[in-house]
């Protein structure tokens, strides 16, 4: 079957159009990556932490992004969440990981610190209209792919109770008032509840979304919430 399909639908990169991968790894080289800023502030910050006199007590701990969202990493997210391309999540976590494996970043670190206590991937959900009209929620599949490959828990968390427009055509303070009151807490996670929180999505743009999400996970007990974001 995998081979018919191939057959019929060849992959092809994303960013130069070759055949037999979504993604080579003359485009992967070219991501462009650079320094971590604090969530709150937007300015640059050690391993993305939060600046101290950036903490909210109901705000995020950190940020981390693979990529700025430009060039082929642009093309892959587009091409996953538009194209429906949902064969390029595997391989964007794995270039992910690899960072990881070979850069050991801060939330990392974090990550490691405090196992014992508990880390739990949670993405941030689409509405269930969305979801049904895309076929897939592109940051549950991120989340659950990057849980088998670092031995983290996943759980859904959160969802969205209100159907947002889409943030793309709009600006900060529009993107904020857009997604206030958007989310609560899942079943899963009343049943769960989980100190520490890997916030998956699959790009920061005014951070309008992943803050919102931060907000409700803190109101009901987490203690420490980071934004993972393949780009920013």
């Amino acid at each position: 079957m995998n081979f018919l399909l191939d057959l019929l639908f060849p992959k092809r990169c994303v960013g130069c159009k070759k055949l037999d991968t979504y993604f080579c790894k003359d485009c992967i080289s070219n991501i462009l990556q650079t320094d971590l800023v604090c969530p709150k502030c937007e300015k640059l910050a050690v391993g993305g932490q939060t600046h101290p006199i950036c903490k909210r007590k109901f705000g995020l701990d950190g940020l981390w992004s693979l990529g700025i969202y430009q060039g082929s990493l642009r093309e892959a997210i587009k091409q996953l969440k538009y194209g429906r391309v949902s064969g390029l999540v595997e391989t964007l976590v794995d270039i992910l990981v690899e960072y990881w494996v070979k850069y050991q970043p801060f939330v990392l670190d974090q990550i490691s610190k405090d196992k014992g206590v508990g880390w739990t991937i949670i993405p941030v959900p689409l509405h269930w209209w969305r979801g049904n009209d895309r076929g897939f929620n592109q940051s549950s599949l991120i989340g659950q792919i990057l849980s088998k490959k670092i031995g983290l828990a996943y759980c859904d968390g959160l969802k969205r109770t209100r159907y947002t427009k889409s943030q793309v055509k709009l600006k900060g303070f529009g993107r904020h008032q857009n997604i206030k009151d958007a989310f609560e807490i899942s079943p899963d996670y009343t049943l769960n509840p989980v100190p520490y929180t890997l916030l998956i999505d699959d790009v920061w743009t005014t951070g309008s979304t992943l803050r919102e999400c931060a907000y409700v996970l803190k109101r009901n007990g987490a203690k420490k919430v980071w934004a993972l974001t393949l780009a920013r």
